[in-house]
């Protein structure tokens, strides 16, 4: 029986902003898995992390592996061990593809499909910031074939600067960015902002009024999910429900369990579950099952590096439904060429899930060695998303 042998973390800069935290599990029959774990700022922790949840599983087979891998919004180490936790998840369960002989996607469920809908994140390939920044950058994404579009032009906004009044010119440089977009790429495509969870209730409401003519296909995060902000997201939903506007969110809960009190309480109408953060593979894809059976759309998130999105798009094909992934547009020329360039190709706005064993790539050791690790700003997720 082949069992773990080691259990590294390997972190791996790709911009100044960025880093990808990869966990690399290795198996006694030479077979390994990589996992993702990115939490841009928490580096240092990440790899404390990765010991402290990986060493207890050498010696064990990738199977009982994953019996031991419990998520849980209440772990004591918060967003930091449940993205390792995730990250394991996504290399054992690669490993336990591979040692199958099959692709990922065989391992969890029945095939659903062979390729779904892909939409451009544009937000950090965008370096100029301003409305013929952002418009350009969605060109770009357009020329490759992108026909739906993401940004989060509101940099700088937060609930504190809301509630005292001093967001206002942030907030319409933003609007203008949104609107730039829209005219670049024209009235069919579908346009998504992230809001970050920048504004409180009444900001939040009053840029959806302001952007009803930018025909949004979805305002994503406008507050953070947390239990004393229920009964605002419900009347952001309501609103931006009567301007044919879907709400999404929940990127940043972690277990079925926590997905399901977002549901049950009809705070979203798309729910976005991370890879990274959610419990990996199986748990994404439980989670996809309950957003079935409650009419709500499941669009993973997937703002980080290739690892996320090929492991996204295996679980994504074999969902019951499935609305679209998430790809981080251009944000470097390092993520094609980690995986040697296996990245599916953009056909009619589809990424086409491969049938080759385990995830379908190999990930270029090489360079990630020649890329190490550098400290970067925290993101977004773990300042705002409280």
């Amino acid at each position: 029986m082949s069992t773990i042998t080691s259990v590294t973390a390997v972190p791996f800069n790709v911009s100044p902003k960025t880093n990808w935290f990869f966990i690399l599990v290795q198996m006694s029959d030479g077979t390994c898995g990589w996992g993702e774990a990115s939490l841009n700022g928490w580096e240092v922790c990440l790899q404390t992390a990765t010991g402290l949840h990986g060493q207890p599983l050498v010696g064990l087979s990738a199977q009982d592996a994953i019996t031991q891998l419990h998520p849980s919004p209440v772990l004591a180490g918060g967003l930091v061990s449940n993205a390792v936790l995730s990250a394991l998840a996504q290399a054992l369960w690669t490993i336990h593809a591979q040692q199958e002989a099959i692709p990922l996607h065989a391992a969890l469920a029945p095939l659903q499909r062979k390729a779904i809908s892909v939409y451009a994140n544009i937000n950090r390939a965008t370096v100029d910031r301003t409305p013929s920044g952002f418009a350009q950058t969605a060109k770009s994404a357009a020329a490759v074939g992108f026909g739906a579009f993401k940004a989060a032009p509101f940099d700088g906004v937060t609930p504190a600067l809301c509630a005292a009044g001093q967001a206002d010119e942030r907030i319409r440089h933003g609007i203008e960015c949104l609107y730039a977009i829209r005219e670049a790429v024209g009235p069919q495509a579908r346009l998504m902002v992230d809001c970050h969870w920048r504004f409180d209730e009444m900001r939040a409401l009053e840029v959806l009024r302001q952007l009803e003519d930018a025909h949004l296909h979805w305002f994503e995060c406008p507050m953070a999910e947390n239990y004393n902000n229920w009964d605002s997201l419900r009347r952001v939903k309501e609103q931006a429900n009567e301007q044919n506007v879907l709400i999404a969110a929940a990127e940043t809960q972690v277990g079925v369990a926590a997905f399901e009190m977002q549901i049950r309480e009809k705070l979203l109408d798309v729910v976005m579950p991370d890879i990274k953060y959610c419990g990996g593979p199986a748990h994404m894809l439980a989670i996809a099952e309950m957003a079935a059976d409650h009419d709500i759309l499941f669009a993973p998130h997937n703002p980080t590096g290739p690892v996320c999105t090929l492991t996204s798009l295996h679980v994504a094909c074999v969902a019951r439904k499935a609305h679209m992934l998430e790809l981080q547009f251009a944000e470097s020329p390092l993520y094609d060429a980690l995986i040697r360039h296996q990245h599916p190709s953009l056909e009619n706005g589809k990424y086409q899930v491969t049938n080759r064993n385990g995830l379908g790539v190999e990930l270029d050791r090489q360079l990630m060695s020649a890329h190490p690790y550098k400290p970067v700003p925290f993101g977004i997720e773990s300042l705002l998303a409280v």
